[in-house]
């Protein structure tokens, strides 16, 4: 449960008041949709990429669902980092891309 709750501050918020659907799974990992779901954000603290650093996944998908671009960041990043980040990709209208 300590893995969770700092998630709970800032970068949660900013998704869940920006209509974000979120969901936790028994293992203290947490998957974030937008409201589109053409964005994906995942808190994988149990993840078996954790165990290889990565902790933060985010991708961004076109509208016929194949991915454009994906991120990840692990546990160095400090998190008021991938709260800007979020912040940024959810102001930012273009994230999508011509590339898609």
């Amino acid at each position: 449960m300590a893995a969770r709750m700092p998630l709970r501050g800032a970068r949660l918020r900013l998704l869940d008041n920006c209509g974000w659907t979120t969901v936790d799974d028994p293992k203290a990992n947490v998957y974030c949709a937008s409201p589109d779901r053409r964005v994906f954000v995942g808190f994988l603290p149990e993840s078996s990429e954790a165990a290889f650093g990565e902790l933060w996944h985010i991708s961004v998908h076109g509208p016929d669902g194949r991915r454009a671009w994906s991120t990840s960041f692990d546990h160095d990043i400090p998190a008021h980092a991938v709260a800007g980040f979020l912040a940024a990709l959810i102001a930012y209208p273009g994230r999508y891309c011509d590339c898609i």
